[in-house]
């Protein structure tokens, strides 16, 4: 198994101490490399009121730059806001600067005021993420090359200079429902499920990516989110880690996000009925477990510790960097 920081970037409940908390972010992530860890992966949303950082590749260049072999990346950019050329470009600028460490990961995105702030409707996001993903390759692929869409028409078109990856970055997919699931497998390098999911659900999809990629004749990556945190007892990852993952979920839980729909109404909300199948929460031993059942169960490669929530800003920096130490050394070595 492979481990990737996921951090939230964002200073509830008005972004004053934003500059803070990418100083910390780079700590962790370089901690998070002498303990380890395989990568680090940044989000993006727009008019976030908490100051949720928009541009991920950014932050992964300041990552990079301070970094020698963790891997860099997105999870995810919201393709269809973006012109393909310009992200191409943008992508390849950073594969070069970290010599070949860059991984980007995109979705469709599903928060209405991201697409307000670029005047992109909604209802085109989907035509807009599959051209998209067809220019990216075109643009990496270093050849001229001219492309008819629905929403983007070149000419005659050569992108340079080369990735350092011989044929771009990795291009993973983030997916909640089984149509991105089937997408993923046809057209991606990867496919990343959501942190907040099921077991159950996680394991449906993991299993219609894999069946997808298989008749698409591509070779299947599993990469799972997970909201997870170890201490020295259970007692302690829950007093730390659960009123911050409760505070996400309880924004996905009113926005009723799809992993959440399959909970039965009335379910009292609380940590002890999501944790169960959802969460990786605990000691050492029970993480280690914990992870080789989700291996065992999704088949997958990478998994993703989205250790820092927006929704919360929390936890605090110090609890995060003896977190990440405390996994580097009692879970990373017995999982690999």
């Amino acid at each position: 198994m492979k481990f990737g920081l996921y951090s939230s970037i964002a200073s509830p409940p008005r972004g004053e101490h934003i500059d803070r908390c990418i100083d910390e972010v780079i700590a962790e992530a370089q901690l998070a490399e002498s303990c380890g860890f395989d990568s680090c992966f940044f989000g993006e949303h727009h008019q976030d009121a908490d100051g949720f950082l928009p541009s991920p590749l950014i932050v992964a260049t300041a990552v990079a730059a301070r970094t020698r072999t963790l891997r860099v990346g997105t999870s995810v950019i919201l393709l269809p806001l973006h012109h393909p050329v310009r992200l191409a470009e943008d992508a390849i600028t950073l594969d070069l600067v970290s010599k070949g460490r860059l991984v980007i990961g995109v979705g469709i995105g599903y928060q209405p005021a991201d697409f307000r702030a670029f005047s992109v409707p909604m209802d085109e996001r989907l035509a807009r993420f599959e051209e998209s993903v067809q220019i990216l390759r075109l643009c990496w692929a270093g050849e001229p090359f001219s492309f008819r869409g629905k929403h983007y028409d070149l000419e005659d078109v050569r992108i340079m200079p080369r990735p350092y990856q011989k044929s771009g970055p990795p291009l993973w997919i983030g997916a909640s429902i089984a149509a991105a699931a089937r997408r993923a497998g046809r057209i991606a390098d990867g496919f990343v499920g959501t942190p907040s999911t099921s077991m159950a659900n996680a394991t449906e999809l993991a299993t219609i990516y894999k069946d997808a990629a298989r008749e698409a004749g591509r070779p299947a990556h599993v990469v799972q989110m997970r909201d997870a945190w170890v201490a020295s007892t259970r007692a302690e990852a829950e007093a730390v880690y659960g009123p911050h993952v409760m505070a996400a979920y309880k924004y996905y839980w009113d926005n009723k996000l799809a992993e959440f729909r399959s909970i039965p109404a009335g379910t009292p909300f609380t940590l002890q009925n999501l944790a169960p199948n959802r969460l990786v929460l605990g000691d050492p031993e029970t993480c280690v477990r914990e992870f080789h059942r989700w291996q065992k169960a999704t088949g997958a490669e990478t998994f993703l510790l989205r250790f820092r929530h927006a929704h919360s800003g929390g936890p605090p920096h110090e609890k995060i960097m003896e977190a990440i130490k405390l996994f580097g050394e009692r879970v990373i070595p017995n999982c690999r």
